[in-house]
């Protein structure tokens, strides 16, 4: 059974729902979870807040977490998380953020450095990735991690 069938699955089995959060993935998360037929029984909707003030404004980021710690974090990405959640209602949130390139790293952020979360009413799961490979496969591979990561959090 693939990734997108066991999480279907999974899904389904806890009558839970998700709302995402995207930054350097843009919707791709969202139209994996939406790929499968059924899927409206679980995804309700998501936010593509690419820039940082869509991060403000969609899934209320504060400026001043921004400010503090860049887009490309942990606490960014579990804020993006929990904010896309709470605005939907939904049982989970699911958020992407990070450098897919090929410009735009730093010595402290290199392209590939990918942040996903995943928050429920009362926990957060985050992973950091340093991924390799063009700008596509970043974005993909991003994509497979945060789809994971929220089938690890069904299974908590």
């Amino acid at each position: 059974m693939t990734l997108d069938e066991r999480l279907a699955l999974a899904l389904l089995e806890h009558g839970a729902t998700v709302a995402t959060a995207e930054s350097c993935t843009a919707g791709l998360v969202a139209g994996r979870l939406a790929d499968r037929p059924g899927s409206s029984a679980y995804l309700v909707g998501g936010f593509v807040t690419y820039a940082n003030e869509a991060k403000t404004a969609e899934v209320g980021v504060s400026e001043d977490l921004l400010a503090r710690v860049g887009a490309v974090s942990e606490e960014v990405a579990i804020a993006m998380a929990r904010g896309a959640r709470a605005r939907l209602g939904t049982t989970y949130g699911v958020s992407t953020t990070g450098v897919a390139g090929p410009d735009g790293g730093t010595p402290d952020k290199p392209v590939g450095l990918v942040h996903v979360a995943v928050a429920s009413a009362d926990r957060t799961w985050h992973r950091c990735l340093q991924l390799d490979g063009d700008r596509a496969r970043v974005r993909t591979d991003s994509v497979t991690h945060a789809l994971e990561l929220l089938l690890e959090a069904l299974d908590d």
